[in-house]
């Protein structure tokens, strides 16, 4: 299973930014999905996931800014961030049943 996550980049407050995140050897349909992120000095946390059903789950900070979707066809599952602050500047992962992790992909907001 292979996960690479894209779409990070710099931007200002209030910004916005997809992540997308393509899976090899595993089912994004089919299970279940998430995006974690890690600041430095924090620990990582759940963002969003989005299980087999579709039902689909917030941390509460991004409720409301962030959406998590997938396009089966592509087995790619996204993340749109909007109304970004500057505590949402980590290292973005998407994960497979937290077994398998990507390399992450960074957001920095200033």
């Amino acid at each position: 299973v292979q996960l690479v996550e894209s779409g990070g980049g710099s931007v200002q407050a209030g910004g916005s930014l997809k992540l997308s995140c393509i899976a090899s050897a595993y089912n994004t349909e089919s299970g279940y999905m998430g995006w974690f992120r890690q600041a430095p000095g924090k620990e990582r946390e759940r963002v969003a996931s989005i299980d087999y059903d579709g039902t689909t789950l917030y941390e509460r900070s991004v409720k409301g800014r962030f959406t998590i979707s997938r396009d089966n066809a592509k087995n790619t599952v996204y993340l749109q961030t909007n109304s970004l602050k500057s505590e949402d500047t980590a290292r973005y992962y998407c994960a497979a049943e937290e077994t398998y992790w990507g390399q992450g992909t960074q957001v920095t907001v200033s």
